[in-house]
């Protein structure tokens, strides 16, 4: 099982370790296009800052991570997995899962990143502010820089098993699944159940909560017909819809009474 994550916008401090080292990532297939996205952001953000707060949509309150991304290639690095933070992230709790949970949490979780393309939770990387949603100068839209790349690696960090996608909609925009990978594919949604909408924290938490789930279960299942019947084992309400025809992804609904 691949489970697609989307970062948080927040992250915790680099700390104190060894700085980055860009081959060092998964997916190495990636790599130059991270150079690529790691370059345009370093110049940008060691150069005029009013420019680079406007280009990555930082308000005033957040001018300090313009510096920290002029820093990336010097900064500490750490685990993905304890960069990311947040609601999500929260929830899921990767510090006190068990060690078998964190085990399977290191094969199986992929998280999105508009600096990255993706990292794994146990790749070491610094903290930074680049969304998925920037348009930097020399490379335009990132979802676009990504698409190609990912194209490429993906299928195969896929292998023959399920990909479970909880990714938001701008970094679903850097790789659909298509053809076959597409057909084992569910993407979820998280519906407050009285009035059928989508709340963004609660969407989250709930996220989070459904793969921390699955870890500690040791859930395997290898299609998302099997994904239904683990989820509800595991007390959620699922609505699924199988896709009309090939190369398209099944869509789950996944309905919660409370928000919490």
């Amino acid at each position: 099982m691949l489970v697609l994550l989307p970062p948080s916008e927040g992250k915790a401090n680099s700390g104190e370790g060894a700085p980055l080292e860009l081959g060092s990532l998964s997916l190495p297939g990636l790599t130059g296009a991270r150079e690529a996205v790691l370059g345009e952001l370093v110049e940008l953000c060691a150069g005029d800052e009013e420019k680079a707060r406007e280009v990555l949509g930082l308000s005033e309150g957040l001018r300090g991570e313009v510096a920290k991304n002029a820093d990336l290639r010097t900064a500490g690095a750490r685990p993905a997995g304890e960069i990311y933070t947040g609601v999500l992230y929260d929830a899921l709790g990767l510090a006190t899962l068990d060690a078998d949970a964190r085990r399977r949490a290191a094969d199986s979780l992929l998280v999105f990143s508009g600096l990255w393309g993706a990292v794994r939770v146990t790749d070491r990387i610094p903290s930074y502010r680049c969304s998925m949603g920037v348009k930097l100068p020399g490379l335009g839209a990132l979802a676009g820089h990504w698409r190609a790349p990912m194209a490429e690696v993906l299928p195969e960090a896929a292998a023959d098993g399920l990909v479970l996608d909880l990714r938001s909609s701008a970094y679903a925009a850097a790789w659909k699944p298509k053809g076959e990978v597409a057909g084992r594919t569910a993407t979820v949604r998280v519906l407050h159940a009285p009035t059928r909408k989508v709340v963004s924290h609660f969407n989250k938490a709930t996220k989070g909560r459904i793969v921390r789930g699955l870890l500690t279960a040791g859930a395997a299942p290898e299609d998302p017909a099997e994904l239904v019947t683990v989820l509800r084992e595991l007390g959620y309400v699922v609505e699924a819809e199988a896709p009309g025809k090939p190369g398209k992804a099944w869509s789950l609904d996944v309905l919660v009474d409370e928000i919490h």
